[in-house]
């Protein structure tokens, strides 16, 4: 045997043994399946929704379900999981005061709530696109209409019901948000062309920082960027960190209302995959999903294409890549998954140590994977693959794929990228539902006492 064989051998045995014995025995067998429960929202006009939910302290789940027509306003819903009744609490352009105004829809939020002193705040976004070189673009206002306003910062007293327009960002849509709490500050990143904005609750003051991804997704050639979908906040000092395509760490500065590139570290590893970021149909280098650890104070997140889950350390700083999060289908075959940009369905469970994120895995006819288009120039499904609930117990680094979701009809729900985990343990996402050959997206529920965090 020659010395490359000897080492290929050798590294074989390693990784094997690295994997885990127990990781194996599930590999062999067949995944199970999840049992997932779908909730009936009442709205037909419903579109896929990124991010778009929050498991607040009133134990209700809240969510936005979009839409796409430049007429129709993407639709905000409450989920009573004690009557397992929805009810529909409002329309997101009327929230805009926008209504009658004949202005192109605020069809979405992609942004997951934030709560704070018995208020969730978010921001909404356009849902009205051209497709342009496979691309899609802010879709050009139809005749006697005028043109998307601009996304709006927004508030939603839980007590009362009602709306709060805080602010509004002329012109382009806000799909990035979040919100200190502490300093009553709101952050947003646009689209198209990446403009970081903030808002001061008290002050009343909007921001505009400009562009921080060349010309965004809007841009052509070298001044093209996806652009970073999740911020991540520090609490102790007001620091807000998010990423760009090509793989930098960016860090506004609360002290200094300043944003400067995280010197020393970066996102471009080679486990993360190689990219060209000018280029899209991916997000590159960016990070896909984030969130704060409150307790160990450091940003856990995923690179969506690649599915690896990683922790990055502020004051080090330091980047440290854990574990592949996708499921085990996907570990087995080696490919990436059909979802163009990757999964934001990524967070942390109440418990502060249980990681949930829904994640694809292949599909197999007849033992042959089923596969899908090569390329494609937006975020979107590639081709059919099954949901998966993947876990990761962080004290212990213990990973869990808890199977494939089905719902009651033996449909796969499809476009997920949405996620809330409520005190009891049950997860909830939005995804297609098809109702009598009729597809829209709506809320489904994975049980808690399906998912085994302990096997």
């Amino acid at each position: 045997m020659q010395i490359g064989q000897v080492n290929t051998v050798i590294s074989w045995f390693s990784f094997v043994l690295s994997f885990g014995m127990a990781t194996w025995a599930v590999a062999a067998d067949h995944s199970p399946k999840l049992n997932a429960e779908v909730y009936d929202s009442g709205f037909q006009f419903a579109h896929d929704t990124y991010n778009g939910m929050g498991a607040p302290s009133d134990g209700k789940i809240y969510y936005v379900l979009s839409t796409t027509p430049h007429d129709v306003a993407g639709r905000m819903f409450c989920f009573d999981p004690a009557t397992k009744q929805t009810k529909c609490v409002g329309d997101l352009t009327e929230a805009c005061g926008e209504k009658g105004t004949n202005a192109v829809a605020q069809g979405k939020i992609h942004c997951n709530f934030v709560e704070c002193n018995g208020k969730l705040y978010f921001a909404t976004h356009t849902g009205f696109y051209a497709i342009i070189d496979d691309m899609e673009k802010m879709g050009p206002a139809p005749k006697g209409w005028k043109p998307y306003q601009g996304g709006h910062f927004l508030s939603y007293d839980l007590k009362t019901g009602e709306f709060e327009n805080l602010a509004l960002v002329p012109d382009e849509g806000i799909i990035t948000m979040t919100m200190d709490p502490q300093r009553g500050r709101l952050y947003g990143m646009t689209w198209p062309t990446s403009r970081f904005v903030r808002f001061d609750l008290a002050k009343k003051e909007l921001k505009d920082f400009g562009p921080m991804a060349r010309d965004g997704e809007n841009g052509k050639g070298d001044r093209y960027r996806t652009i970073c979908r999740a911020f991540a906040v520090d609490p102790r000092d007001g620091a807000v960190y998010f990423s760009n395509g090509d793989g930098d760490i960016l860090r506004y500065d609360y002290d200094r209302d300043a944003i400067a590139k995280v010197q020393g570290e970066n996102l471009k590893k080679d486990y993360f995959g190689l990219y060209d970021p000018t280029s899209p149909g991916h997000m590159g280098y960016n990070w896909r999903q984030v969130f704060w650890h409150p307790t160990e104070n450091v940003v856990y997140g995923v690179h969506g294409n690649s599915g690896y889950l990683f922790r990055f350390d502020p004051s080090a700083p330091r980047v440290d890549v854990l574990e592949r999060l996708t499921s085990l289908p996907s570990k087995r075959c080696g490919m990436y998954d059909q979802f163009s940009y990757g999964y934001l369905g990524f967070t942390l469970g109440p418990d502060r140590r249980t990681i949930y994120y829904l994640t694809g895995g292949p599909i197999y006819v007849q033992g042959k994977r089923v596969t899908g288009k090569d390329t494609t120039g937006k975020g979107e499904a590639k081709g059919l693959e099954d949901l998966h609930l993947v876990t990761y117990d962080i004290p212990t680094a213990k990973y869990i794929d808890h199977g494939a979701i089905f719902l009651p009809n033996g449909q796969r729900p499809l476009y997920v990228n949405s996620i809330a985990v409520d005190k009891a343990g049950n997860v909830y996402t939005l995804g297609r539902v098809d109702r009598g050959g009729h597809t829209a997206t709506d809320l489904i529920c994975v049980p808690a006492k399906l998912i085994k965090l302990e096997q």
